[in-house]
């Protein structure tokens, strides 16, 4: 096949691991600088252009859309699925998991349990916000800005005050969400292509601000239960993602999720599993151009929700 992998750089290192498994199973492989992409549509066809030249079809598409350029990005993405190229994650399922409150409304309304969640507008509201869901600890999200700073974990109020200060003032849109420290586990689970194939347990560092899973936190392998496999499969095929990672919190074996992501960060994961996680993915990109059909096409999990609540059906998911 020849693929084509949107990333900013050939160097980052989960796009190194995608290019050294297509290889490995004899693909041809480019990667494309989503930014320099260029567009043009005339009302009769869809072009696409890279350094002003004109580029060739190529058999799929894994877009890995930096949260920096994410709208000129989508874009791109968006245009190669109109000139009808198979795409691992679509633009909408991408700007629906990177849509932090809407995707939760999606999963709760679909029986999916989530932890309590606040949002607001207005950083001075934060520790009101914290009262809502119990206090602290809790997860801080800001929903504008670069995604790999956009959530921390305060777990004190020294550090809940740091937090406001960060962000007071910014206008940034706020979720806060309650975080289980001591009688939960927080975990990373990788889906692909509706199944999910490894789970990582993350614990950030005591007392301080955090980002959960990139910096602060140690990941460590740990096997899939069957109701974190149940809930991630279930929720990457909400949200459309043939390529998620699915971040939920099991509080006595009741999982609770309270992130997707499209663009999961590979190594970290393998170093903590000892598994090739690149291999899979393109596994599913071979499916796809064969003509499997994509997840957010299938039903979903079997049409039933852990709680015993119909997929698709509204209910109540509290547990």
């Amino acid at each position: 096949m020849k693929i084509t992998i949107l990333s900013r750089s050939a160097s980052i290192p989960s796009t190194r691991r995608l290019v050294e498994a297509a290889r490995a199973r004899a693909h041809q492989v480019r990667v494309l600088n989503p930014g320099r992409v260029e567009m043009h549509l005339d009302g009769i066809s869809a072009n696409l252009y890279y350094k002003r030249k004109k580029m060739p079809p190529c058999d799929v598409v894994i877009p890995r859309i930096a949260q920096s350029i994410n709208s000129y990005g989508l874009a791109v993405v968006n245009q190669f699925g109109i000139r009808g190229m198979p795409l691992m994650n679509t633009a909408q399922a991408i700007a629906q998991s990177r849509n932090k409150m809407r995707s939760l409304q999606l999963l709760s309304a679909n029986g999916i349990d989530i932890p309590a969640t606040v949002m607001a507008r207005d950083a001075a509201d934060l520790k009101a916000m914290v009262g809502l869901v119990g206090g602290v600890p809790v997860l801080v999200k800001l929903l504008q800005g670069q995604e790999k700073h956009g959530v921390m974990v305060c777990e004190s109020l020294q550090s809940l005050e740091a937090a406001l200060e960060a962000v007071l003032g910014l206008g940034h849109n706020l979720v806060v969400q309650k975080y289980v420290k001591n009688t939960g586990q927080d975990v990373r689970v990788l889906v692909v292509g509706g199944r999910a194939v490894a789970a990582v347990q993350r614990r950030p560092r005591v007392g301080r601000l955090s980002h959960t899973l990139i910096k602060g936190a140690r990941l460590e392998g740990v096997e899939l239960t069957e109701a974190w496999r149940v809930t991630a499969e279930r929720t990457a095929r909400l949200v459309g993602l043939e390529v998620a990672a699915v971040d939920l919190l099991d509080v006595k074996g009741q999982p609770r999720v309270f992130e997707v992501n499209s663009s999961p960060a590979l190594p970290d994961m393998e170093a903590a599993t000892g598994m090739d996680l690149a291999t899979p993915i393109i596994e599913r990109a071979e499916a796809l151009v064969a003509g499997a059909p994509r997840v957010d096409q299938q039903e979903l999990a079997g049409g039933v929700a852990p709680t015993g609540v119909p997929a698709g059906k509204k209910g109540s998911a509290r547990r």
